[in-house]
């Protein structure tokens, strides 16, 4: 299975690789968004995760940053229920 990935520069001009977790269409907001990671953790060890607005029609394009509050509310609620439902499958799985 190949993985979805992409690249970017970082601002000391190193490659990047990012971990494309997944996309999707909000409806609140008219907007494309993808959710990625470059598998770095946190000071508490939580893998960090980021996300930005995207065009799906262009390739080419670039990401944009998220600015409103609202796009953060859809994308951890979003986050939020696909953890809890992993949670559940694992749970499950120890039974």
């Amino acid at each position: 299975m190949k993985k979805n990935t992409f690249s970017m520069l970082n601002e000391n001009g190193e490659e990047i690789v990012y971990d494309v977790l997944f996309t999707f269409e909000s409806d609140e907001t008219n907007k494309n968004y993808i959710v990625y990671t470059d598998n770095s953790k946190d000071q508490e060890g939580n893998i960090q995760v980021y996300a930005s607005i995207y065009n799906p029609e262009d390739p080419k394009s670039k990401l944009e940053a998220i600015e409103t509050e609202k796009e953060w509310k859809v994308i951890e609620t979003i986050l939020n229920t696909l953890q809890e439902e992993i949670r559940k499958k694992t749970d499950n799985d120890e039974q």
